[in-house]
């Protein structure tokens, strides 16, 4: 082969030059990746080995660690950013139970009946925490309407506080106990090592969730990593015992029926519905659960792949911090994997969620009608023997509905799965009319009269809340109360940015 090319070669110099070029540029090519390469890790190496500042133990000061690592930072900063708008939702602040009061209803007898806003980025953790009336306004040993573990997800402050004053303690204190303590929002320290800056986990309940299941959480590869420190929050938990202990219901699996399951053998509830009397669940943000379960996760994407997608500066490759829907960069996001149009890959997703919200709209109507039927058999003489069989069916649909819509991004992250949550949960609302209907007849009722709750403000009034003292003790208390907080904070330089 070699004697027959030299003869060709001889007979044709031109082919021989040509062979030498392409030979010549195949080693000058191989040269440039090699010193990009070389390049590259001398950037990181050089940006790792001489940082500007040290950072140890617990620092909740996230514009410290931009010193390191302004590109991270320059991106996370960006997450007080409200410009984005979807289909549904975006990361502006929106009144929930506005557009759809049968939420009222639904969470009649929890602060979430009050009021019910779309989140905004993590950026707005703490100020948003603050603000809302399910926070109540504590002042002088009153008001107070949550524990401290209602602070566990808000801020870098709360594994300081957590090493502080013990895990225990850091739950079951009053909300109002922590006001100047946690005062930076979610930041670098929530999920990076200071002196490696590996992913790490620093809140509890994950790890011991971990080891209920017999695992251990260190053995975690850097991938699974990506969405564990997610899953640290973006979770569905409960708060157990007089101490509110910051549990995750996996014990038996991450399903809604294990979880359920969970629960009804700890006879556990959240709250007793103040029209139905259902000893009633309610979900947080399962997130993770449901992600595990759909086609990104069983093809082992991570949480970071779609929600801090890599960006490029010079030789230094860094994810981007701006923690928000993928659809808000699909062209770093969707289309590294998928090839179709901008445009296609967000019909798809609007698709998705057309059909899911189609299923929780129904939900919304038929399950708020239950709560309004068992409370008409309650005021007409019904016994709870006669009531149990629908209050299970009643918190069993609940459960699937708050489930589904509770977590942000379901019907993306698992589409089937979210569609066969909610779909449960419409058979079973409708199965919970039918046995209120029996009791209902049993004790002479024929038809049930449905009040008017077609705004927000309309079934606030007929679950019983006055909502103007609620907002006016809020208003005074965010003008006396919030400001001493953030004072002290200062003062004993927790608080440090003015970001």
């Amino acid at each position: 082969m070699l004697k027959k090319l030299t003869e060709t070669i001889k007979r044709k110099p031109m082919i021989g030059w040509g062979i030498f070029a392409v030979v010549m540029a195949g080693v000058f090519l191989l040269g440039l990746l090699a010193a990009s390469i070389t390049e590259r890790r001398a950037e990181i190496a050089t940006l790792f080995n001489n940082k500007k500042i040290d950072i140890s133990g617990i620092n909740p000061h996230s514009e410290q660690w931009g010193i390191n690592y302004p590109r991270e930072y320059n991106t996370w900063k960006k997450t007080q950013e409200m410009d984005f708008r979807s289909k549904h939702l975006g990361n502006a602040p929106q009144d929930v139970l506005e557009s759809r009061p049968q939420m009222v209803v639904l969470w009649a007898g929890y602060a979430f009946s009050q009021e019910y806003t779309a989140p905004r980025g993590h950026m707005h953790a703490i100020e948003d925490m603050t603000n809302t009336l399910r926070t109540g306004s504590p002042e002088n040993g009153e008001g107070e309407m949550q524990p401290g573990t209602c602070w566990t997800c808000k801020s870098p402050d709360v594994p300081r506080m957590m090493h502080e004053v013990g895990i225990e303690n850091f739950y079951k204190a009053k909300w109002s106990e922590w006001g100047s303590e946690i005062v930076n929002p979610i930041g670098c320290a929530d999920c990076h090592d200071p002196v490696t800056m590996n992913l790490t986990i620093t809140r509890p309940a994950l790890v011991e969730a971990f080891e209920r299941q017999g695992k251990d959480i260190t053995q975690a590869s850097p991938q699974e990593m990506r969405a564990l420190v997610c899953a640290q929050c973006h979770v569905e938990y409960s708060f157990q015992g007089e101490g509110k202990y910051l549990t995750f219901p996996w014990d038996g699996g991450m399903t809604v029926e294990a979880m359920e399951e969970y629960y009804d053998n700890i006879g556990f509830s959240d709250w007793t519905h103040a029209l139905s009397k259902a000893p009633m669940l309610k979900a947080q943000h399962p997130d993770y659960e449901l992600f595990l379960l759909g086609p990104h996760a069983q093809r082992r994407l991570s949480c970071a792949d779609c929600h801090m997608p890599y960006m490029a500066e010079g030789g230094i490759k860094y994810s981007n911090h701006q923690i928000m829907s993928p659809l808000k960069n699909i062209a770093n996001t969707c289309q590294t994997c998928h090839h179709d149009s901008e445009d296609k890959l967000r019909n798809y997703v609007y698709e998705y969620q057309d059909k899911a919200l189609e299923i929780r709209d129904r939900i919304e109507q038929e399950l708020s009608k239950a709560h309004i039927m068992a409370k008409t058999a309650w005021d007409n003489g019904a016994n709870q023997k006669e009531m149990d069989a629908s209050l299970k069916l009643i918190r069993q649909a609940q459960w699937r509905w708050d489930f589904a819509v509770a977590s942000h991004g379901a019907s993306f992250h698992a589409p089937v799965e979210t569609q066969r949550i909610l779909a449960h949960s419409l058979d079973k609302s409708l199965q919970a009319q039918l046995e209120l209907q029996r009791v209902l007849f049993a004790h002479g009722i024929m038809d049930v009269k449905m009040p008017d709750i077609s705004s927000k403000d309309k079934a606030q009034q007929f679950i019983g809340l006055d909502m103007k003292e609620k907002k006016e003790k809020k208003e005074k208390w965010l003008k006396t109360v919030a400001p001493q907080w953030l004072e002290k904070a200062k003062k004993e330089g927790r608080l440090t940015a003015n970001l």
